[in-house]
């Protein structure tokens, strides 16, 4: 399915941009507030999923429904003063006018706040290279519901995509939305994870991602 693949969907938080240990302290600290302590590798694990899914796969649905929302506005509080210090991935600008000089369309897709997704557009200087972008406010459910990749398809007329994300919740979404995915291990998941989930293709980095591209379906239309 993805050799056939016009669209290129990027996942933002922990592929593009070095995000999914900020997230995790700052659910960690959010959890704190309501003396739920959680193991931080646990809370690791969830990461790429998004909060309307994360609180109840790690605490239940009593945590959720007794404390979901007011702990999705706690992580935020915690999360904000990260975002100073958030930086892009050494190579994310390149990866993307390398791909979009390939032919293929350019969707960055993420089930974060919209000013959040606003400020990681700017990091990757990205504005001028996407086709699109999509924000929490454009899904009714994030990721392992495949919602957030049908709805990054939807932005743009073309008819099928492959994920590129770091997190198995990114490899299991977009299957469900019958994508491959492509993974690197900037979010902190191990290869063997992201091939379990699904991915295709494993990559260390971002810039081994460009140098192995035509490997993968993101190649050249003559390769």
């Amino acid at each position: 399915m993805g050799t056939m693949a016009d669209t290129a969907i990027f996942y933002v938080d922990g592929t593009l941009v070095d995000t999914n240990y900020q997230h995790a302290l700052a659910w960690y600290r959010a959890f704190r507030r309501f003396d739920i302590v959680l193991p931080i590798w646990r809370i690791h694990r969830a990461i790429g999923m998004g909060g309307d899914q994360l609180v109840t796969s790690l605490t239940g649905d009593d945590v959720e429904k007794d404390h979901g929302e007011a702990l999705r506005d706690a992580w935020t509080e915690e999360f904000e003063p990260f975002l100073d210090e958030v930086k892009p991935f050494d190579g994310a600008h390149d990866l993307l006018v390398e791909v979009k000089k390939r032919g293929f369309q350019v969707v960055l897709a993420s089930s974060g706040k919209s000013d959040h997704v606003e400020h990681f557009l700017d990091l990757v200087d990205a504005r001028d290279v996407a086709d699109a972008w999509t924000t929490s406010d454009d899904v009714e459910a994030s990721k392992p519901a495949p919602d957030l990749v049908e709805t990054a398809l939807d932005r743009v007329p073309g008819s099928s995509g492959i994920m590129i994300g770091d997190s198995p919740w990114d490899a299991i979404a977009a299957a469900k939305a019958d994508i491959a995915t492509i993974a690197v291990r900037t979010g902190g998941f191990s290869a063997e994870e992201l091939r379990d989930a699904g991915a295709s293709r494993v990559f260390d980095s971002l810039r081994d991602l460009i140098a192995g591209l035509d490997d993968t379906p993101l190649a050249r239309p003559e390769s």
